[in-house]
């Protein structure tokens, strides 16, 4: 689920704008969703908001460090990550019996990462 969330992510960085933040990167697509985001799960819950913007803010990062590194388009190893990735999750559904439609389980899959830390967040003692 985290490497969908990070396809999605890594396909809206791909949309620039003419803002530097910080060093050679410019404001794009994903950090102002991922602001709304943020917002949105600090609603839900502050501690949980803490730990998606940790893992966000490492999302961006990591497509920050791929973009510098590699001369193959972030896009292109985004829609790669997100196909093989999908085709995990279509396995699971069949290994589950279920199946939801494409959009029921995108909407699942982009908050799956919050799922996921909520899990270690109770293993770890920390309230949500």
């Amino acid at each position: 689920m985290p490497l969908i969330f990070f396809s999605v992510i890594g396909l809206l960085y791909n949309v620039q704008f003419p803002v530097r933040l910080i060093g050679q990167m410019n404001l794009n697509l994903a950090v102002i969703i991922l602001v709304f985001v943020t917002v949105y799960y600090f609603l839900l819950s502050k501690s949980l908001s803490v730990g998606m913007l940790l893992f966000s803010l490492a999302c961006i990062g990591l497509c920050y460090e791929i973009t510098a590194i590699t001369t193959v388009p972030l896009w292109a190893i985004c829609i790669g990550i997100f196909v093989l990735a999908w085709i995990g999750q279509f396995y699971g559904h069949n290994i589950e019996g279920k199946k939801p439609s494409f959009l029921k389980d995108l909407q699942y899959l982009m908050i799956g990462p919050a799922w996921l830390m909520s899990f270690v967040y109770k293993k770890l003692g920390i309230a949500l």
